[in-house]
């Protein structure tokens, strides 16, 4: 019998966020792809209602009539179309991001707002403006994913040296982490007049994608398809150090290569269109009830889950005081707050 070592404690065996067998899976048998079909199709479906949902008029007959209308046309191709996209690979990106991070860490309370990886990438923002304004959005972007990793590395070091880590102690840390780099942060965009320019990249407002302002997020797709390549890598480190190295695997390179996902995909994302709460938590959860454990497999569905919850609060959000919109990192939180309750007294109710 192997041991864990100590920066590799084990998943409980009861509780809300214990280890999940895909016992979901099992039954489903042969039908787990045309689900994720499905699901797929839903999440297209929820997109054309985006397209279709705004201030301006949008409508297949004003785009398809004899004649047509080009401001119609223009609206769709310059705002609605890039900003579909923008949500969707928002949903994606963080969704697998947070999957990928409550393995590392192996606590499924954590994610990147939770574990001071977007705090630190807003500081990282922060630091870039007050020092050098004049470089690109993509240098920009690089300097946040250093201080995303940089936290994020922080946050595991803090991990390994505490004697207890219980289910709460460990998000309780990237809370308590997290707060004190948002402080600095708050405090420097004091000093420097940059409050308002600090709300823009906090809050989750998708109001001012326009074609030619989303285009890194497609970056963030990228490393979404890299972590499937190597998921059967990061399910082996979520089950510890000891049993990695025992594979043959290296499990520092494996969580290295972990941090470096994690915190490019939220530097990019909070860079630009903001911090969206609650998706890498709530639906990498929803995602385990169903498929356990096994990262390859949960991938695609947690990708899936993710861009449809962003597209569904965005919709939300524009839909409840139309034609003025409430902005989506708002409405997740709301909602992720929400069903993070309902998996917390569900999971209760089961293991008694």
């Amino acid at each position: 019998m192997s041991t864990l070592s100590p920066d590799s404690p084990p998943l409980p065996d009861s509780g809300p966020f214990a280890r999940r067998e895909p016992v979901a899976l099992a039954q489903a048998g042969s039908n787990a792809v045309p689900r994720l079909v499905v699901a797929g199709l839903g999440v297209l479906g929820l997109a054309v209602v985006s397209l279709l949902i705004g201030v301006s008029h949008v409508s297949w007959d004003a785009l398809f009539a004899a004649g047509g209308d080009d401001r119609a046309a223009q609206v769709l191709v310059i705002s609605r179309v890039p900003r579909t996209l923008a949500l969707m690979l928002s949903g994606m990106s963080l969704g697998v991001a947070g999957l990928i991070l409550q393995m590392l860490a192996r606590n499924r309370f954590v994610e990147p707002f939770t574990a001071g990886t977007a705090e630190s990438a807003s500081l990282g923002i922060l630091a870039v403006t007050v020092l050098a304004p004049g470089l690109p959005i993509l240098a920009k972007t690089l300097v946040a994913a250093g201080f995303a990793l940089a936290g994020t590395a922080l946050f595991l070091l803090i991990l390994r040296k505490l004697p207890l880590r219980s289910a709460l102690v460990v998000p309780l840390v990237g809370l308590v982490l997290g707060a004190i780099f948002d402080a600095v942060t708050t405090f420097f965009a004091y000093r420097f007049s940059l409050l308002q320019s600090l709300a823009a990249w906090t809050t989750g407002d998708f109001s001012s994608v326009m074609r030619g302002r989303y285009e890194l997020l497609w970056s963030a797709f990228a490393l979404t398809v890299v972590a499937y390549v190597v998921a059967d890598r990061f399910t082996v480190a979520g089950m510890g150090e000891a049993f990695t190295t025992n594979l043959g695997l290296n499990h520092r390179r494996i969580v290295a290569l972990g941090l470096a996902l994690v915190a490019m995909v939220t530097a990019v994302v909070v860079a630009t269109v903001g911090m969206i709460p609650f998706i890498g938590l709530i639906v990498p959860n929803l995602v385990s009830l169903m498929m356990g454990d096994n990262a390859r497999r949960s991938i695609p569905w947690v990708a899936v889950l993710g861009a449809g919850f962003v597209l569904l609060c965005d919709i939300a959000g524009r839909v409840v005081r139309y034609p003025y919109e409430i902005p989506v990192g708002t409405v997740a939180g709301v909602v992720g707050s929400l069903l993070f309750l309902y998996l917390l007294l569900r999971r209760d109710a089961r293991v008694g």
